[in-house]
């Protein structure tokens, strides 16, 4: 079953009340998965970067404003990272080191959080290189909940949960060949740093092409 809920009408009331569904949700996932190919998983996002995200996203769907209880939330959604007691295997495009969010003084900080995390045991990061041969066509992200039954897709109109055993073993398949295509340890850290590099050398105001 596919079921799809727009997102005027789950953030009617704001970001706040779906943040804690979010929380909900990676709590009850011991063992997760998540592909994000142009930017950073939500739940390795600094407080700077998700306050930009957030206010993007209720400025461009036009919802009430709480960008800061939204933030709130969503950092307090990274304990589990921290409690021994969940694990995620996450990919992330290396396109997603280099999405302009907020600017330079939002991402540097950003990608130096995830150089801190790259060790954590309980996350297994990898980077898709750009240049990466992948054996799947091109795909949105995904996030697999509820140790494999539920799959969620994030559109620019709505949201999609899917949870037909068919459909979500063609995610599973999908997301064996993105990581099989990723890299990671020092690879991944050779990246990041890559990364970080460029964002050092960027422009304090590249955020605002008006300035």
């Amino acid at each position: 079953m596919t079921g799809s809920v727009p997102w005027v009408e789950r953030l009617s009331t704001g970001t706040e009340a779906i943040q804690d569904d979010v929380i909900r949700w990676y709590q009850d996932t011991r063992r997760g998965k998540a592909y994000v190919p142009t930017m950073i998983w939500g739940t390795l996002q600094t407080e700077a970067y998700a306050t930009v995200i957030l206010g993007q996203v209720v400025d461009f769907l036009g919802v009430p404003s709480d960008v800061p209880a939204g933030v709130a939330k969503r950092m307090r959604r990274q304990r589990v990272l921290y409690d021994g007691e969940h694990h995620y295997d996450v990919v992330l495009g290396e396109q997603a080191l280099y999405t302009n969010i907020g600017g330079a003084e939002v991402m540097r900080p950003q990608i130096e959080r995830l150089l801190r995390e790259l060790g954590l045991d309980s996350l297994t990061l990898g980077i898709l290189p750009s240049t990466a041969r992948v054996d799947l066509f091109p795909v949105p992200g995904f996030s697999v909940y509820g140790d494999g039954d539920r799959v969620h897709v994030e559109l620019v109109s709505s949201s999609v949960d899917v949870t037909e055993q068919s459909e979500l073993d063609l995610y599973s398949k999908a997301f064996s060949a993105l990581s099989g295509a990723a890299v990671y340890g020092d690879d991944a850290e050779e990246l990041l740093r890559k990364a970080h590099s460029f964002w050092a050398d960027a422009p304090p105001h590249a955020y605002h092409p008006s300035l």
